[in-house]
């Protein structure tokens, strides 16, 4: 599992992506996370507010700070 965490590296963003270290480890699960900055990517997955968050290249939420429950939730 690929998940990618979409921002230019806001407070949310990394809020996000620490919830989601989070929730994989409570889950126990194998995933790869990615922290993407990059402008052109972000605009790629067609979101127009952040932080994203995508799981396997499907956009699962954007413009919202997850919860660490919401991300298990997303992830299960």
């Amino acid at each position: 599992m690929k998940i990618e965490i979409l921002g230019p590296g806001c407070p949310n963003c990394i809020k996000l992506y620490k919830n989601t270290e989070e929730a994989v480890k409570e889950l126990g699960i194998n995933a790869e996370l990615e922290k993407v900055t990059d402008y052109g990517r972000i605009l790629g997955y067609g979101i127009m507010a952040t932080p994203g968050f995508v799981v396997d290249g499907i956009v699962k939420s954007s413009g919202k700070l997850l919860k660490v429950e919401e991300i298990k939730s997303l992830l299960k």
